[in-house]
């Protein structure tokens, strides 16, 4: 059986609640491609932007949307620009948080890696 992605939504939310907020304005660049914060930002409220290289890709207005995760993930440059489209406000977490989030989380049984290895190898 499949573990789910957040095993408790109650004790997700009450840490996502801890984080600090940060707000932009329409028309305020959020993420820069190429540049690197080293934040991981969780809409709570608002409407953005995503663009790449002058093209609009998305616009996202779901709040928990996570944006800058594979920048600070891999620690690499943003791939795209996020513009808020309207009053906007995101819970901020910085990189080092994040990796000891992901450093702590459990893993799958070795047993699981070996027979999923081994399927991708045949």
């Amino acid at each position: 059986m499949p573990m789910p992605l957040i095993p408790d939504i109650a004790v997700f939310q009450r840490k996502l609640a801890t984080l600090p907020l940060t707000s932009y304005q329409a028309g305020e660049t959020v993420l820069s491609a190429a540049s690197t914060t080293g934040r991981l930002l969780i809409l709570k409220e608002g409407a953005v932007a995503v663009v790449k290289e002058g093209v609009e890709i998305a616009k996202v207005t779901e709040p928990g949307a996570v944006f800058g995760e594979l920048s600070v993930l891999l620690d690499q440059p943003h791939t795209a620009d996020v513009r808020a489209l309207e009053a906007s406000q995101f819970h901020v977490a910085d990189a080092a948080t994040i990796r000891r989030s992901v450093s702590t989380a459990p893993t799958r049984p070795s047993s699981t890696k070996a027979s999923s290895s081994g399927r991708r190898a045949g």
